[in-house]
Parts: structure tokens; sequence; C-alpha cells
């Protein structure tokens, strides 16, 4: 049984990494534009956010006392900013 909980501590430590990661590459791609013109916080402070926290989740993992609010963070920009921002294209091309 202990084996169990081991490989489901791992699948989770890896999943929470992937996910920071993804943040933290996505928020450098989108145009700086667009979080100013969504309201949110500028490119940077979202960059600075999620590169963070992937690194606070690589070191640390997810279940501890900063891995919480790193997964919260890369949760926050994943499910509020992402798609505020990517609605924004970088032109007006269609």
């Amino acid at each position: 049984m202990a084996a169990f909980d081991g490989y489901l501590m791992l699948a989770l430590a890896l999943g929470a990494l992937a996910l920071g990661i993804w943040a933290f590459v996505d928020s450098l791609i989108r145009p700086a534009a667009a979080y100013v013109a969504m309201g949110k916080l500028t490119k940077p402070a979202w960059a600075a956010i999620t590169g963070v926290s992937a690194l606070v989740l690589y070191l640390q993992g997810p279940l501890n006392l900063l891995g919480l609010p790193a997964v919260i963070a890369v949760i926050v920009y994943l499910v509020d900013v992402r798609p505020a921002v990517g609605g924004l294209r970088r032109n007006n091309d269609w």
C-alpha cells in the first residue's frame, strides 16, 4: 500500500509541475498589451508569479507550506487570466 501512496504523490507532484511550467510558458507568449487591456496584472508580473511558482513546485513539490500557494497561483492564471488574455488577437486579422 505504501508503494501506491508514493506513486500517487509522485503523480500529483509531476502534474502540478507540468501545470506550473505550462502557465509560465503561456504567460511569456501572450502579448503584453492584452494583459493591460483586460485589466489584469502586467505581463512581467504574471511571468514572475508563474515562474516562481514553477520553481517552488520543482524544488519542494505541491504539498507543503509554499507549494500550495504556488499551485493556487498557477490555477488562478490558467482559469482567470489565460482565458481573458487569450481572447484577444495579436492583430485585427480574423
